[in-house]
């Protein structure tokens, strides 16, 4: 379990027995800090996501010891001016240990909510596939085939070459010379997720050419 709080202006990844440091607390040495400002919570794999906190959520901690961070230089200089300025500064920070991540309180209904939204909902339709992926079709041969009805790597590959050069040659952006007689067959392998095969194949092909 882990959970992303804001501690002093700062967000934090933690988990139990996790030591942070932090812009310095008021709290002493050795004292118990609580954390409410908890942005998500990861329950082995159920997360939580606050708008922007989560409520009834928080992070437990002990101050281990107040102290100063490593000192950072900072040099100024003006060209030409006789401008020199350095200064050094150490931020004063404090040592917690991450006792424990409470959920109490949190709401579990998110998940459910997104079923039934999506039971009610209609079916989406296929997202389109970014077809320029395919070697030889560029952003022009592209949007024409989209304008054609054919917006994913499927829907290319069930095309015979035929009816791509017929869009080809109908565009308006002079697509006449494009060649895709391997459309298909690396639509194909985009359409089975087979990318190292289709990488394999454009290896092999000029423009989209078999060589």
């Amino acid at each position: 379990m882990y959970a992303i709080v804001e501690i002093a202006g700062q967000q934090f990844k933690v988990s139990k027995d996790l030591k942070v440091y932090v812009h310095r607390l008021t709290n002493e040495e050795g004292s118990k800090v609580s954390f409410d400002k908890v942005l998500l919570l990861d329950d082995n794999g159920s997360i939580t996501l606050g708008a922007p906190a989560i409520e009834g959520a928080s992070v437990e901690a002990k101050v281990l010891q107040h102290l100063k961070g490593d000192k950072v230089i900072v040099f100024k200089k003006k060209r030409r001016k006789g401008y020199k300025k350095r200064n050094g500064h150490r931020q004063y920070l404090t040592q917690i240990v991450i006792e424990g991540i409470s959920a109490s309180g949190t709401k579990k209904a998110a998940p459910k909510a997104e079923k039934v939204a999506e039971a009610k909902a209609p079916k989406a339709t296929k997202k389109a596939d970014d077809l320029k992926l395919i070697e030889g079709v560029g952003p022009k041969a592209a949007e024409a085939l989209v304008a054609a009805g054919i917006a994913t790597f499927s829907k290319l590959a069930k095309t015979s070459a035929d009816a791509v050069k017929a869009i080809l040659e109908a565009s308006e952006s002079k697509l006449s010379h494009l060649d895709p007689t391997t459309w298909a067959q690396q639509a194909q392998l985009a359409a089975d997720g087979k990318m190292d095969e289709l990488k394999k194949l454009q290896d092999e092909l000029n423009g989209g050419k078999a060589v």
